[in-house]
């Protein structure tokens, strides 16, 4: 994750979850609403399980355990095709104007959500399996919230609120969650 984060043509997201809590010691990131995000990707890959690490790539591939490979072909597969949606967000004072753009128009509805993210956090872990080991993350989502359904029909554009300096992300989404059709981050 370390590596991806650093990467320019990669956003690269941790969301923690929080269903390893009961262990011993409560990840201060985990959010119950990242662990039914994680269930919502199992339940449209018709699958009844779950994983920790995992990583979700473009909305639809899963990558269960540590398995770089597999995460940088998937990446590259994911790279390889041409972009139904152009999407552009610029940050102007506390506010990021989303601009979105679909060619040819999209069939179906999609969603526009905002992400908001601390590039690196350290901790030292106090209990649990982990006790007494310091774990540096990266990309450690804050906040994830939908800005607004999109019909991808006429082009798109909207003013949301992003006060603060941590960076932002904005997705454009199929419902599921499925496909990611499109993904921008200001700084």
């Amino acid at each position: 994750m370390g590596e991806l984060a650093q990467a320019d043509h990669v956003i690269a997201l941790s969301l923690h979850v929080d269903y390893w809590d009961y262990i011993g010691w409560a990840d201060s990131f985990a959010q119950a609403g990242f662990t039914e995000r994680q269930k919502a990707y199992a339940r449209a890959a018709q699958s009844r399980m779950i994983y920790t690490p995992q990583m979700i790539v473009g909305g639809v591939e899963r990558v269960e355990g540590n398995a770089p490979d597999e995460v940088v072909r998937s990446i590259g597969r994911h790279m390889a095709v041409v972009p139904q949606v152009t999407l552009t967000v610029v940050r102007e004072g506390g506010q990021v104007v989303i601009r979105a753009l679909a060619d040819p128009p999209l069939g179906r509805a999609v969603t526009v959500e905002l992400v908001r993210y601390a590039p690196v956090e350290t901790v030292t872990i106090g209990r649990g399996e982990n006790a007494g080991r310091v774990m540096t993350y990266h990309n450690v989502v804050t906040q994830w919230r939908k800005l607004a359904d999109w019909p991808g029909t006429a082009p798109f554009e909207m003013r949301a609120e992003a006060a603060g300096d941590a960076p932002v992300v904005v997705i454009v989404q199929e419902a599921g969650p499925a496909a990611i059709l499109a993904a921008a981050r200001v700084e």
